[in-house]
């Protein structure tokens, strides 16, 4: 019982899981120097990865969207 409990109470690690970080560069790469690979296959892998940069901007910046209702806002 003590170790479900534990298991429970254990934090997650923040961040992005770096195989997966290594995969997407890895496949930036590879569609990129592949001649038949389309313009549409490039703009899907390009896009994952500025998916993944702006993740990884939320994750480091512990106020992202706090802002979002600051005292202006709350008075209307």
């Amino acid at each position: 019982m003590k170790k479900v409990v534990n298991l429970l109470v254990a934090k997650k690690s923040k961040g992005i899981n770096s195989a997966l970080e290594d995969s997407l560069s890895k496949l930036l790469e590879e569609v990129m120097s592949d001649p038949m690979a389309t313009l549409t296959d490039k703009c899907k892998v390009i896009d994952r990865v500025i998916n993944v940069e702006k993740i990884k901007q939320k994750i480091s910046d512990e106020e992202w969207g706090s802002g979002l209702l600051g005292e202006s806002d709350s008075n209307d």
